[in-house]
């Protein structure tokens, strides 16, 4: 056979395959399918390879070159476009066809003639007659469509949000095949991309757009922002306008406008291979190691390369497009991406296109997002681990059962940090680092909070989040509901846990190992505590994403009541040194060796079945069968339906066996009444030999609960609990970034102080000599405050105190109390140097009460009456919140329902007036 006949052949398969009827010119009949596809059809020019007429209409041509033609294919266009534009035989006139291909078989290219700058582009396989009877039926194409976008209504929308949309809407028009969103968490990626969404159905006429996410999670939160989004010309609800399919099988709903799936379920799809629902838990973040493997997919009819004309991947920067590239390239669609931690990988892979950029620093700037500070706690096991003698009777723990027995240890151990919570457990380590949060949080970083923040601490595994649920309820002396597992391995709801976390007071502090770690919303979180490192820079990015989301006061006053003001900043607290350990942008290895079990078990799990992941996947179930007792190779059996580790690991490595892939494709020839041969099987035969092959032996690995049992059972049975160490803290303390920071706080007050003296009233007072000539009011002090904590600045007054109390911790007193925003008033006289020390307004108050009432009273003939004085006190007080007090302030209800303005006069007399003015001038000197 001539390599042009090779390549008619697979173009021919490829045409009935996508529901052509292929006919020789000799056998031309029309009428025998929507979409016929004649060979050799006459023109005035020549015959041209295929012309392709739908209801018996022709429509478009196909120019037809061998594989070695794949590499200047484009040079042919001219000739597709001279068969496109010639007179054919047999009909009169007519304009140029407008669908066009250049094929090799192997590879495909497609021009719309109808576009406004009609431009060819690969195509994963040939579109159905019907798709282009709907396309030939419409007055304009797609692209064309997006050229002609109305305006971006702003309402409601921040400026990162148009910029990102309009950005988008500028790069579609401009035919580019994807697109990039990079957008700090926290500035509604999600919101953004359901906007662009409404108006791609609604303007762009788009048929299906697909929101692709990489777990389950991700999908759920995706179907409720849709659920949730009202556009801004109509008042009905998205999910009310157009049909959204949340995908859970294997059927995509025809009537649905907007599918959501994880990448792991269209890769069963398009695969052929059924997926097990918990390897739609896995983040294909943390299968880094295995992005070598190519995801082979195949042409499935019931899902055409058109079912989709946008995809949008929400979380790209997690390289599932290296994982996953040949389900990205499948369709027929626009990519667009979306993610707040772009890597290089990232940028390549949608050529370098970044039509909106908007980072976390400038996120916080405009007040999107909050910025965060680093506080250190350092123990000594979590430094330099510890040994433990021999005889020494301690607890051994099942790792599965948690079940413990009491004995005696064998020999001397050693454990460094990276042991713990792993074969070692010391809850002592864990106990100092819950109750060093404890402490801190409560002295020194939300001082003058009642409840505890709402935090979420990262745990190694789910053994571990076990160890530190149990500590952190003793610790904080609390029930059951205080703290919570959120993982998928939860007994309860974890959705139910999660929605609780968000929007109730109940619990407080959450532990988690990887499904909120990424991706999830939870905006009152104000501490975040890593007991578990992280070597990857942008899965840390993304973790530490769950507390940048900025939140106003009256919503987080709802789950922490007693926070007094809006979201100004979350903490990290670095107990295991993830702030300074090694991180690298992505986490490729170049050797399976060096791939976990754990990742190779979920790797198979979600479609990772290459020989060099199927093989050592099997042999290393073979070494860990020989390390394994009887009762763990009896558990493992029971969960494998009676299939021993022996078994499963055979079933893998000879399921690559090549003369076995051979007799099962003869076999499955054969009961198709092919009589065939080694000789004459083709290469696709083959190939789906060995994929039923692999698709037997990975079965049994779609079970979660083998995985987890081979997994545990790979590390020792039995945990040590180290009683014996008792750790102690080494140090603890903001860290030196968060020194800094607030260093650099303190310049941007001082400068703006020394730039602006001018432009604000409340500044005179300060800077006028003397200054009791002019009265500061609290309208004044409110000014100022207005103009310190919008962007660009944001200078709340106790992001200021925090500061100062970092920096010149010596002269700053008062803290721990709740900031008032009087306070404002102490930390410009502090930072003029008009004040040694930094004290609450209203110790100043204090001070300055009790020397005039001294002398107040040391030049009157009677010094003031009880009644008097407690009188006094009560406008002293209304002074230290407000600046200054008049007749007016005695309706506000601390002196008002002392009897007011009434029974003051009464108790005062004639020098009431008199006193106001004096402490006016007085008290806020």
């Amino acid at each position: 056979m001539t390599p042009e006949a090779k390549a008619r052949l697979l173009i021919d398969q490829k045409l009935e395959t996508a529901g052509w009827l292929v006919q020789d010119i000799k056998e031309l009949n029309l009428g025998a399918a929507q979409g016929v596809a004649v060979r050799e059809f006459p023109t005035d020019t020549g015959p041209a390879d295929y012309v392709l007429y739908v209801d018996r209409n022709p429509v478009g041509v196909i120019e037809a070159k061998r594989d070695e033609a794949g590499e200047n294919l484009s040079v042919h266009e001219t000739q597709t476009e001279r068969y496109a534009g010639a007179s054919l035989k047999w009909h009169k006139g007519g304009l140029p066809l407008r669908f066009l291909y250049e094929s090799t078989g192997q590879i495909l290219f497609f021009t719309d003639g109808a576009d406004p700058v009609p431009r060819s582009r690969e195509l994963f396989y040939f579109f159905q007659p019907q798709t282009l009877a709907d396309w030939a039926a419409l007055p304009e194409t797609l692209r064309r469509r997006l050229t002609q976008m109305p305006p971006l209504p702003e309402r409601n929308l921040r400026d990162c949000q148009v910029s990102a949309v309009t950005g988008l809407e500028k790069s579609l028009a401009m035919n580019k095949p994807r697109a990039l969103v990079h957008m700090a968490t926290g500035a509604g990626k999600t919101f953004t991309a359901i906007t662009s969404v409404y108006r791609l159905l609604k303007f762009g006429g788009a048929k299906r757009i697909l929101f692709l996410v990489d777990t389950r999670n991700l999908g759920k939160q995706a179907h409720q922002e849709f659920m949730a989004y009202t556009p801004p010309d109509d008042g009905r609800k998205f999910t009310e306008l157009y049909n959204v399919q949340r995908l859970s099988s294997s059927n995509i709903d025809p009537h649905g406008q907007v599918c959501i799936s994880t990448i792991q379920r269209m890769y069963s799809i398009l695969s052929g291979e059924p997926i097990d629902e918990s390897a739609e838990d896995i983040s294909t973040a943390e299968l880094g190691a295995l992005d070598k493997q190519a995801k082979l997919v195949r042409y499935n009819p019931s899902v055409p390369i058109e079912t989709f004309d946008f995809i949008i991947i929400d979380e790209c920067h997690r390289s599932i497009y290296n994982l996953w590239k040949q389900v990205l390239d499948y369709f027929d669609a626009f990519l667009i991406g979306l993610t707040a931690t772009p890597d290089k990988r990232t940028y390549g892979f949608f050529n370098e296109n970044v039509v909106a950029e908007y980072s976390y620093e400038q996120s916080v700037v405009d007040g999107v997002n909050v910025g965060y500070d680093v506080y250190e706690i350092e123990t000594e096991i979590t430094r330099a681990g510890a040994e433990l003698k021999a005889k020494e009777w301690i607890d051994h723990r099942d790792r599965q059962t948690r079940k413990k027995r009491w004995a005696q240890t064998e020999e001397d151990t050693t454990y460094s940090r990276t042991d713990l919570d792993r074969s070692v457990v010391n809850p002592s380590q864990i106990r100092q680092v819950i109750q060093a949060m404890k402490t801190a949080v409560e002295t020194r970083i939300y001082p003058n909070r009642a409840e505890v923040p709402k935090t979420l601490i990262f745990a190694k595994t789910d053994s571990h989040a076990d160890d530190i649920i149990r500590t952190v309820r003793e610790v904080y002396d609390e029930g059951n509901a205080f703290c919570k597992k959120v993982t998928y391995k939860a007994e309860e709801d974890p959705d139910s846990i999660l929605s609780n976390f968000r929007n109730e007071y109940h619990p407080r502090i959450a532990v988690t190992v990887d499904m909120i770690a990424t991706g999830t919303d939870v905006k009152p979180l104000e501490v975040l505590l890593f007991m578990r490192d992280v070597r990857s820079k942008g899965y840390y990015e993304q973790m530490k994403g769950r507390g940048v989301r900025s939140l106003d006061a009256e919503s987080l006053k709802k789950v922490s009541s007693s926070a007094d003001s809006a979201k100004t900043h979350f903490v990290l607290i670095d107990a295991v040194g993830v702030e300074k350990s090694l991180k690298t942008e992505s986490r490729p290895l170049e050797k399976m060796p060096a791939v976990s079990l754990n990742n190779l078990l979920k790797g198979v799990a979600i479609g990772s079945r290459d020989d060099d992941t199927v093989l050592t996947l099997g042999n290393r179930l073979v070494r860990l069968a020989k390390q394994l007792d009887d009762k763990a190779l009896t558990r493992i059996k029971q969960v494998a339906d009676g299939r021993s580790l022996n078994d499963l690991a055979r079933n893998l490595i000879i399921a690559l066996d090549p003369d076995r892939i051979v007799a099962d494709a003869l076999d499955t020839a054969n009961a198709a009444g092919i009589t065939s041969s080694e000789d004459v099987l083709a290469a696709d035969e083959l190939d789906a030999a060995r994929r039923r092959r692999v698709a037997a032996a990975c079965q049994p690995f779609d079970d979660p609960k083998l995985r987890d049992l081979i997994d545990s059972a790979r590390r020792e049975h039995e945990q040590l609990i180290d009683h014996i160490n008792i750790d102690q803290v080494v140090s603890t303390g903001f860290s030196a970034q968060a020194e800094a920071q607030a260093t650099a706080t303190i310049q941007v007050f001082a400068d703006y102080l020394r730039v602006h003296r001018d432009e604000i009233t409340a500044l005179d007072f300060f800077y006028q000599q003397p200054y009791r000539r002019r009265l500061l009011t609290f309208a004044m002090i409110e000014d100022l405050h207005d103009v310190l904590s919008r962007p660009p600045l944001m200078l709340t007054t106790e992001r200021l105190w925090s500061a100062y109390a970092r920096v010149q911790a010596g002269k700053v007193k008062g803290a721990e109390i709740r900031r008032q925003l009087t306070d404002l008033i102490a930390l410009v006289r502090f930072a003029l140097g008009l004040d040694e020390e930094l004290r609450p307004f209203a110790d100043s108050v204090d001070k300055r009460f009790q020397e005039w009432i001294f002398r107040h009273n040391a030049q009157r003939a009677t010094a003031f009456t009880l009644e008097q004085t407690e009188w006094l006190r009560l406008m002293k007080d209304h002074v230290a919140s407000s600046c200054s007090i008049s007749r007016e302030d005695f309706d506000y209800a601390q002196l008002a329902d002392k009897g007011g303005l009434q029974k003051v006069w009464q108790v005062f007399g004639e020098q009431f007036d008199e006193l106001l003015t004096e402490m006016n001038e007085e008290l806020v000197a």
